[in-house]
């Protein structure tokens, strides 16, 4: 897996390999927005993980992820560190370890 200096870097380099979806983190699902689809954590699969860690603050902490969904969407999550504490389901709290 490649390992990037930035969050921005990871992003531009995985948007060229396919993953051009943005996804939003749902209590129970991805959503993805621009399609209007919602997907369910047996319908997806993490593909890489990448954390990056804020030179200036613990607050800046991210986790980048790259998912890919059994009917072909690539996409990308961005997620603050502490993403197990939110309001999320156990299946999605599992599915994003």
């Amino acid at each position: 897996m490649k390992s990037y200096d930035t969050l921005s870097e990871a992003i531009q380099d995985l948007q060229k390999r396919g993953y051009i979806y943005d996804f939003n983190l749902k209590p129970h699902c991805l959503e993805c927005a621009s399609l209007k689809l919602e997907i369910h954590p047996d319908d997806f699969e993490i593909d890489e993980l990448h954390r990056f860690e804020g030179m200036s603050s613990t607050d800046d902490n991210s986790i980048l992820y790259a998912i890919s969904s059994k009917n072909g969407i690539k996409g990308t999550l961005v997620d603050a560190y502490g993403v197990y504490a939110e309001n999320i389901s156990e299946q999605m709290r599992k599915k994003l370890r």
